[in-house]
């Protein structure tokens, strides 16, 4: 480490601070660009059941379960591993605006039962993800 950082602590910890930074940006470049390319693949026309943002955000809690206690309770600390995967990746493959959204338009085009089901199923199959991803991540023997 040069002189100059050893005694300066302020500037120590701005660096790791851009570090961590750059870590969330990585990790969103990659989730931001999954979702995109699902969202391409099936887009949806405002009409039915909205099936690739229940996808990513049921992919995503699923991910961010098994994730973060993966990285807190299995391997060992790591300063950079969860905003990398746990913000980053998982922040940006999951929508919650884009969720809204489309809860907006469901309700403005009169569909008030297809909305409330994608909200409920959504935050029920989200809070279920989570919970069976951490469990079964915590039974597991790796």
């Amino acid at each position: 480490m040069p002189r100059r950082e050893r005694h300066d602590p302020e500037r120590r910890a701005r660096r790791g601070h851009g570090r961590l930074q750059g870590a969330i940006a990585i990790g969103g470049v990659g989730g931001a660009l999954a979702r995109a390319a699902l969202d391409q693949a099936y887009p949806w026309d405002g009409h039915g059941w909205p099936w690739s943002t229940f996808a990513v955000n049921v992919a995503g809690t699923l991910a961010l379960g098994y994730l973060a206690t993966r990285l807190q309770e299995r391997l060992p600390p790591s300063t950079y591993r969860r905003p990398l995967l746990g913000t980053g990746l998982c922040g940006a493959l999951t929508t919650f605006s884009t969720f809204q959204v489309e809860l907006v338009r469901l309700v403005h085009d009169g569909a008030l039962g297809l909305a409330a089901g994608y909200a409920g199923a959504s935050l029920a199959v989200g809070l279920v993800g989570v919970y069976l991803a951490t469990a079964l991540t915590r039974r597991a023997r790796l």
